[in-house]
């Protein structure tokens, strides 16, 4: 029992404390008058500053002030983040955590901002608290979803999974640790598996080391479960800012690293060796005397590798890297100069350009073709620091490829056989079943170039910045050569076709002489995905027809007399115009489609001015008028950024919006977006599309499960991984290429779900429907796909071949048992433009909901 003399002492203190202050109480009073007056006022900076004052001086008004905190938080953070004040952004936030440390709502809004501008680490933080805070709270959930696939890419998964791999690392460790390699450091150790191969196989000391803060944690999780956080020193930091013996006490015997990618140096790993064999590693064997012992030399795992090339035909690389198409949707594109995607080796405008992307060669729509043999490109040890060295400085040399067969030369492809020791190896090449995937170097100067069997393609390899680099330089055909590598401009047209006619050949020649031979001035860089979709003709065609439709129809209601029309200025009547917004994300042509209609003002949401260039030339090459295409963002600090008209004459005719991601999701925030059009359309007027349709399919697939999370009951190697890694497993699987996927159908599509953006009344949250098992097998996802309907009957749709976007699936936590005409119900629901779907056998028979 507490002891009763001392609670009378309490109370008086608290009484004390409690003592009213008249002054305090004024301030508080006024301050809170204050801020709700800057509310009403929409000052929210000071607003927000009275806010603090009084919840500071008077706490007990936290529970009465926090909606209204709220609210005034998020609409002075949406002005710094406009205005690019952001380290007041976050010091506001931080200010607002400080009086709401256990808020999941400003705790979300707060990972919001970090992930939008790049702090996913810090971002994926703030959402796993708030769903700590609150783990049925939706946006949390969906926004640590999106950040979990940049936090933990999905290859993490596959290389756990990837049992042949996993072996082959842990047999080279325990070989190099009872070969007298005792002391250890895994460089970029991820989930901490290497750091404890070597642990395992006896290594007397152990380090690691982490950059990402992501797994970093999560490697401190998996090291604690398996008993070894007190055995492996584990840092978070980059293994160049390491040092002996600040950070750990004497150079190393042993690193083992996998920071390769599918060019295999662009994660760095030749800079971080050259750095460990300087600064972390004991010399190796080459470097000591004969009399020395060899338990003091160091060494690398891998020991080295060998890098593979070959030339290849590829629709789906050529579309989503040049432009394919000679005109969309009417317009012709003959004056949009060059277009292409930011992956090039040879014609570098500025930083951003990269020297290759990554494929999975045996997964894409339509497949490849091989145009040589396999090439051997590059060949490296890691356990000679002079040699990585001087991989930079390495002159560049030519191979010569033999050309097997016919077809359009449109990338090189590269992988590589990683050479752990002398005995053991891992290749990455197209046929093998891995976890990494192929370099690809698109080529762009080749546009429509055929190669010939008995041609030889001239390759260029060198290491540029530690990157690996490769070019098709020339092809020698008949005693000549026919180069590849100059810039656009510089080309003719006879260099690229075979011409019968000595005579034509020469006339394209000299009319490419007059051109403007600067190389940049019709040059325009557009993100793989943009490029996909300015090939995308049927797209483009379709939405030209809707709106056309849409044009003829208000103009027939409206009765316009054609004597209206001639008293037009420059075939412009402002008073009669049909009013257009495109609000698409990124490069878009469907503004000028629809100025091309004739007596349309568009407004186009384009930001970058290179590419408002091209449609300004795009405008004029189809004689379209200067005044029908304005460029609505360049409004935007007069506008506030708000879907408003120019003028307020009359409301938007159409307005253009972008549904869907390129990576297979709705895109966020679709349907306020929605909602905020319809209350500006004119009466007649249409938002494009105005509905789309899900449609989805039951199926049986291994890949996605093994893409998903690391599966089975047994442990990675004799290690606690999966419980830690899972964690990061996401509902629903994207960027994924249906028509490739390696799995069985076990139903019919079916629609799962309609999103009408032009109706309100239509939609609605959830839908519970039936679909019936054609064969039987083991339910583990379901991919979904979406048809777009500009208008009641023209569409398109998402899983089309020549379609710019991708395909998503719902991946089940729990693979179904079901058997041939089981009914499975699904559950699909929609949550701010997110979709998930659950799935269970129904047991009641039925039919088709």
């Amino acid at each position: 029992m507490p002891n009763a003399s001392v609670r009378p002492k309490h109370g008086r203190r608290n009484r004390r404390r409690r003592r009213e202050d008249p002054v305090r109480n004024e301030l508080v009073c006024s301050s809170l008058e204050s801020a709700q007056q800057c509310l009403f006022n929409q000052d929210y900076g000071t607003a927000f500053v009275h806010y603090l004052l009084v919840l500071n001086l008077a706490p007990a008004f936290k529970d009465f002030a926090r909606e209204s905190f709220r609210f005034t938080l998020f609409k002075w953070a949406d002005e710094l983040d406009s205005l690019g004040r952001i380290q007041d952004l976050f010091s506001c936030y931080e200010q607002a955590l400080e009086l709401y440390p256990a808020d999941e709502v400003i705790l979300n809004s707060m990972g919001e901002h970090l992930f939008r501008m790049g702090f996913r680490d810090e971002a994926a933080g703030h959402f796993h608290k708030a769903l700590k805070l609150r783990p049925d709270y939706p946006e949390a959930r969906e926004n640590f979803y999106r950040v979990a696939n940049w936090l933990v890419e999905r290859w993490h998964f596959l290389m756990l999974n990837d049992r042949g791999r996993n072996q082959k690392y842990q047999q080279a460790i325990r070989k190099a640790v009872q070969g007298g390699c005792n002391t250890v450091l895994d460089i970029g150790t991820g989930t901490g598996i290497l750091g404890m191969c070597a642990k395992q196989a006896g290594a007397a000391e152990v380090y690691a080391c982490e950059l990402s803060k992501t797994m970093y944690e999560l490697a401190c999780e998996v090291l604690s479960a398996n008993g070894m956080e007190g055995s492996i020193k584990l840092l978070h930091m980059k293994s160049l800012e390491m040092e002996v013996p600040k950070d750990i006490p004497h150079r190393v015997s042993l690193v083992v690293t996998e920071t390769v990618d599918a060019g295999l140096f662009g994660e760095g790993i030749i800079e971080s060796l050259i750095h460990a064999w300087h600064h972390l590693l004991l010399p190796p064997q080459r470097a000591l005397s004969d009399s020395a012992e060899a338990s003091v030399t160091g060494r690398v795992i891998p020991a080295g590798a060998t890098v593979f090339g070959m030339a290849v035909e590829c629709l789906e690389i050529r579309r989503h890297h040049r432009m394919c198409v000679s005109e969309v949707g009417g317009l012709s594109l003959a004056a949009a100069g060059e277009l292409r995607s930011p992956v090039s080796c040879t014609f570098m405008p500025d930083d951003s350009v990269e020297p290759y992307t990554t494929e999975r060669l045996s997964r894409l729509p339509g497949g490849y073709k091989p145009l040589t043999e396999p090439f051997r490109a590059l060949d490296i040890d890691f356990n000679n620091v002079q040699e990585l060295e001087g991989l930079s400085s390495r002159e560049a040399r030519q191979v010569r490829l033999l050309v097997t067969q016919e077809g359009e030369l449109d990338a090189l492809a590269v992988w590589f056989q990683l050479h752990l020791d002398e005995d053991s190896s891992l290749s990455t090449a197209p046929q093998e079943d891995t976890c990494w995937e192929q370099a690809i170097y698109p080529v762009h100067c080749a546009k429509g170039f055929i190669l010939r069997p008995r041609d030889e393609l001239i390759i260029e390899v060198s290491c540029r910045d530690a990157y690996l680099r490769l070019c098709s330089v020339a092809v020698a055909r008949d005693g000549h050569e026919i180069g590849l590598d100059k810039p656009p401009e510089s080309q003719h047209t006879g260099s690229f076709v075979s011409n019968p006619n000595p005579e034509a050949e020469l006339c394209s020649a000299l009319a490419c002489l007059q051109t403007d031979q600067n190389p940049a001035k019709d040059f325009c860089m557009l993100e793989s995905s943009e490029m996909a979709l300015v090939n995308n003709r049927h797209y483009h065609q379709s939405f030209s027809s809707a709106f056309s439709k849409l044009i003829t129809n208000l103009k027939s209601r409206e009765q316009r007399s054609a004597a209206g029309l001639a008293n037009s200025t420059n075939g412009v009547d402002s008073a009669d115009l049909f009013y257009v917004l495109d609000v698409s994300e990124g490069f878009s042509l469907l503004s000028l489609i629809a100025a091309s209609q004739g007596h349309v003002k568009a407004y186009s949401s384009v930001e970058k001015s290179k590419q408002q260039e091209i449609l300004k030339r795009l405008a004029r090459s189809n004689d379209i008028p200067e005044q029908s295409l304005e460029f609505w963002l360049n409004r935007m600090e007069d506008e506030q950024g708000t879907l408003q008209r120019p003028t307020s004459e009359k409301l938007w005719t159409a307005i253009i919006l972008d549904c869907v991601e390129t990576c297979g999701l709705i895109r966020q925030k679709l349907m306020e977006k929605a909602s905020l059009a319809r209350c500006l359309l004119e009466e007649g007027g249409r938002i494009f599309p105005e509905r789309i349709v899900v449609h989805g399919m039951l199926v049986e697939s291994d890949t996605l499960l093994l893409e998903s999370a690391v599966q089975g009951q047994e442990p990675t190697l004799g290690f606690n991984i999966a419980p830690f890694i899972n964690q990061f497993t996401v509902p629903v699987h994207v960027f994924l290429d249906f028509s490739t996927l390696e799995c069985r159908h076990l139903s019919e599509s079916v629609e799962l779900f309609v999103l009408d953006l032009m109706d309100t009344n239509a939609n609605y949250v959830n839908r519970e429907i039936k679909v019936q098992a054609t064969c039987a097998g083991r339910l583990t996802a379901i991919p979904f796909w979406y048809h777009i309907y500009l208008d009641q009957d023209i569409s398109v749709s998402t899983l089309s071949q020549n379609s710019h976007w991708k395909q998503a699936a719902a991946v089940l936590q729990q693979p179904l048992e079901v058997r041939a005409a089981d009914w499975v119900r699904l559950a699909v629901k929609l949550h701010k433009s997110t979709i998930s779907i659950t799935a269970h056998i129904d047991t009641v028979s039925g039919s088709m909901e």
